[in-house]
């Protein structure tokens, strides 16, 4: 991914600051200069606005999603910490944590926590521009917009803020959606490196406005009673009826990230709150799932009825007219060949195993 260029700024150098990162601070860090710049006409802004700001987009897919950071990254430790400390829910949104966190600046170990992020990446980002020798000098020759860097920095007993440089205030705001992606582009490569075996990794670096919607899914499983009847909850074995049940992601959405209908399945709504981001003991429910999915296959087909949804079975390698056709013993081989490796990967991640009490 290439950077808009321009004949006035030193974008060649920009391009360059997200090069032989250890660490996660200078994607958000520059994620979160660009979204406060967006709000405001003001260059100058706080670095203990900007720090806040970073534990806010670095919140979701560390508590949510569970990806890590790599061992030698303190803002996984940080943003961690901060969520013990305040209590923020884990699935809050941006405005919600950043509303948290600034009305606590006057506490002690909230501040602490967060200077930690004020040590290093203000004056490491512009080492593109700047070469660095140490934090004063750094400084000094950004408050003389050196090479054309991006911001200066000032810092006094009783302040620390960037000035956004003059020159770049266009640019940022025209370029801003390909700056942003450009971040996450980049931390994205960076986190895939940390997390191999984890699925659907950009899916998982912002919390989403809204989650798609699952009608087709209960419609499927509407279809499956009116026709078979109805069928017992996996977890609880109570009788659920068609649209009077609940849809559970099997494997957690926090962990899958999809919607797709072999990891769906009706329960009752008594077990959210219970089974929640958790992972279900597979050598006691995979069986259950496994029967009751192959069983809807067949009904479905047996009344002539393959709607669009269905074809999310084909991500299993097999066609519905296969997996209907199978014997018991093989379908649920199926299943394990699918959910064992999501399983482990996801207990790896520290997704706890839950069973129904």
């Amino acid at each position: 991914m290439v950077l808009p260029n321009s004949r006035l700024l030193t974008t060649d150098r920009l391009g360059k600051v997200f090069s032989n990162t250890v660490a996660t601070y200078k994607f958000f860090w520059f994620v979160s200069i660009m979204q406060i710049h967006a709000k405001k006409q003001n260059l100058r802004i706080s670095v203990w606005e900007i720090v806040i700001r970073m534990v806010a987009n670095a919140w979701y897919p560390i508590h949510y999603f569970r990806l890590s950071f790599g061992k030698s990254d303190s803002l996984f430790d940080i943003v961690m910490e901060l969520q013990r400390a305040t209590q923020i829910p884990i699935d809050a949104n941006i405005d919600t944590i950043i509303k948290g966190l600034t009305n606590r600046l006057d506490d002690k170990r909230i501040k602490d926590e967060l200077n930690t992020l004020t040590l290093n990446v203000p004056y490491r980002f512009l080492s593109p521009w700047i070469t660095y020798k140490n934090d004063d000098d750094v400084i000094r020759r950004s408050q003389a917009y050196e090479n054309g860097c991006l911001y200066s920095l000032h810092k006094d007993a009783t302040d620390f803020y960037i000035q956004l440089n003059p020159t770049w205030d266009i640019y940022l705001h025209k370029h801003y959606n390909v700056l942003v992606d450009y971040a996450y582009w980049n931390l994205t490569l960076f986190l895939q490196k940390r997390n191999p075996n984890v699925p659907a990794i950009p899916n998982k670096l912002i919390r989403p406005v809204t989650r798609d919607s699952l009608a087709k899914q209960h419609e499927y499983w509407n279809t499956v009673m009116e026709i078979g009847g109805p069928i017992h909850c996996i977890y609880t074995d109570k009788m659920l009826y068609p649209h009077e049940y609940d849809l559970d992601h099997f494997i957690p959405w926090s962990f899958v990230t999809h919607d797709l209908l072999w990891n769906l399945i009706p329960s009752d709504g008594s077990i959210n709150s219970s089974k929640n981001n958790k992972l279900p003991d597979l050598e006691y429910y995979l069986p259950k799932l496994a029967d009751l999915q192959q069983q809807s296959i067949r009904i479905m087909l047996k009344a002539g009825k393959e709607p669009k949804v269905m074809e999310d079975y084909l991500s299993l390698n097999f066609t519905v007219c296969d997996l209907a056709s199978m014997d018991k013993e093989h379908f649920l081989e199926i299943y394990e060949r699918t959910f064992n490796p999501l399983n482990q990967i996801a207990l790896n991640m520290g997704f706890e195993k839950w069973i129904y009490r």
